[in-house]
């Protein structure tokens, strides 16, 4: 019986039969040339209206991130350019259906490759669609996860969001893919939904169809055994816990919320949590041409505060720039727009940010005082102290009490002392301090295992992030996807993070495992985590150090 090893993507342990997923249909022939290529190419808006109907059906069925990712789904499959640059390879090129909307695709997703980031991970996305509707043209079963009625555990080459979002708990058991990163769209859906998954587990697609495994999506080991092992589920874990952010000897830790939307907010409501951490308030800018108007911005604003009447809410200002490009606010041509103008610098430079900047905290403002939650603001990529004292001034002059920055470049974070004096908090980026602080991008494949949270120089930076909110008062917390970790959120505590922040299906099984840790256990298990030579000697040491704890 072998025992792969991947990168750890979403928390939990579960066993059960693998259920290999469909691979793509390969690339289709450039020929033969259609003898009618009007009637050839007229095939491909029925091919894409039913590709395109297949998941909205599905998007019907879910909610928050999920349906997110389906909807934005259908928007690709739908774009009236990908459509006339198929049609126009038919008619003008010579090429049958299947194979214009192959190339049509590819230049698409190529495009999006080229910009890096965010809109490199959107290459995915593209290619699932091509590859859906391609299939269809040629008569394929659909690509991807198939309808699931029997638990199991799914194992593919990668999976596109698409697939992951629509998902049931309970039945999907597990994923495990060949390719992926901790920090893909596929990951991030996974830890929502509450399913255990592994990334980069080489070997994967060999492991055999319908054989028993048991995955390990807190270390990374997927293992073939001789029959399904029975585990605690999560729902047992959920009953561990009692909804209130606590060590064992009572510290208070605030666990919260990461959401987008209002239908995410009424659902981390409903899981318990003690409010949001980061409410991501540019997804109601990055499909728009314009700068939405202040009513539209008002209803999302007001619709996710509404949820979190007389709790903190912590909104993020508009995070532009780089992998999400606004046309009306970021600028073009930049040589490496993840080390440009993104984020906060968006409002600092000549332009109309600083009103847009301006008009966001308005609204934010006059949303909180509708719905009674207590608002607290912050901006992303900030690097430096007197960028910071800019962003609370601004803060200020709109009546926001509560002020503080996103630690998400590595300057920020070894001039802490100096950023925490100028404002009220300080809320981490985990995902992009690691990328900027390992020089690897958080959506390419190839360096996934730099991104690892449990990287130990990641955690000594959050170390030195903790000392300075004990010096200066002002608290500092995590809402990257470090965050959902169970095991990893112990040792965050025990670098001096007053504040977890994750998705909401990671609530109850943090909460659980706080509630079982001392604050000494925490700082005994960071001291352990620091000091490892790498982040799998991090896993183990800190779990050697939990069970002898538990003692």
């Amino acid at each position: 019986m072998r025992t792969l090893s991947g990168i750890p993507a979403s928390a939990g342990r579960a066993s059960g039969l693998v259920v290999r997923v469909a691979d793509a249909p390969g690339e289709p022939p450039v020929g033969p040339t259609p003898t009618d290529p009007a009637a050839e190419a007229a095939r491909i808006a029925p091919a894409v209206g039913v590709v395109a109907a297949r998941l909205e059906a599905r998007a019907a069925t879910v909610s928050g991130d999920a349906r997110d990712v389906l909807e934005a789904t259908v928007a690709m499959v739908t774009d009236p350019a990908l459509l006339d640059n198929a049609r126009g390879l038919v008619v003008d090129g010579g090429r049958p259906a299947a194979r214009a909307v192959y190339e049509a695709a590819g230049a698409f997703a190529d495009l999006l490759t080229g910009m890096g980031g965010y809109m490199a991970e959107r290459a995915r996305d593209i290619h699932d669609v091509r590859d859906r509707i391609v299939a269809e043209l040629q008569g394929l079963p659909a690509p991807g996860v198939a309808d699931l009625d029997t638990p199991c555990v799914l194992v593919a080459t990668d999976l596109a969001p698409a697939d992951t979002a629509g998902l049931r708990p309970g039945i999907a058991l597990a994923l495990v893919t060949e390719q992926g990163g901790p920090t893909s769209h596929t990951a991030i859906l996974a830890r929502s939904l509450g399913i255990p998954a592994v990334v980069g587990c080489a070997g994967a697609t060999s492991l055999t169809e319908g054989g028993a495994v048991l995955v390990d999506g807190a270390t990374g080991e997927v293992s073939e055994v001789a029959g399904v092992v029975a585990l605690e589920g999560a729902a047992a874990v959920a009953a561990e816990w009692n909804g209130a952010g606590r060590t064992a000897d009572g510290h208070v830790v605030a666990l919260l919320a990461n959401v987008g939307d209002a239908e995410g907010a009424v659902k981390a409501a409903d899981l318990r949590a003690e409010g949001v951490g980061l409410f991501r308030t540019e997804l109601a800018f990055l499909s728009a041409a314009e700068e939405p108007g202040v009513d539209r911005q008002h209803e999302v604003y007001a619709g996710v505060l509404s949820a979190f009447a007389g709790l903190p809410v912590t909104a993020r200002t508009l995070d532009a720039g780089a992998d999400k490009p606004l046309p009306f606010l970021t600028l073009d041509g930049e040589p490496n727009p993840a080390l440009g103008v993104r984020g906060l610098r968006v409002a600092r430079v000549p332009g109309n940010g600083a009103d847009v900047l301006d008009r966001q905290l308005a609204t934010l403002a006059a949303a909180a005082a509708e719905t009674g939650a207590q608002l607290k603001v912050m901006a992303p990529m900030v690097s430096t102290a007197d960028e910071a004292a800019w962003f609370v001034a601004r803060c200020r002059a709109h009546g926001i009490a509560s002020a503080g920055v996103m630690i998400e470049v590595p300057a920020a974070a070894l001039t802490a002392h100096e950023v925490l004096a100028e404002v009220d908090f300080a809320s981490v980026g985990t995902n992009d301090l690691a990328q900027y602080l390992f020089a690897a991008d958080r959506q390419s494949g190839p360096v996934a295992a730099l991104n690892d949270p449990w990287q130990p120089a990641l955690l000594r930076l959050l170390r030195i992030l903790g000392d300075a909110s004990a010096d200066t008062g002002t608290p500092v917390g995590v809402c990257g996807e470090a965050a959902a970790d169970a095991a990893l959120a112990p040792v965050l505590v025990g670098l001096g993070m007053a504040t977890l922040s994750m998705g909401a299906g990671a609530l109850a099984g943090v909460g659980a495992a706080l509630a079982t840790a001392s604050l000494d256990d925490c700082r005994e298990r960071a001291a352990a985590a620091c000091a490892a030579p790498d982040p799998a000697a991090a896993r183990r040491a800190v779990a050697e150090l939990a069970a002898k704890q538990a003692r």
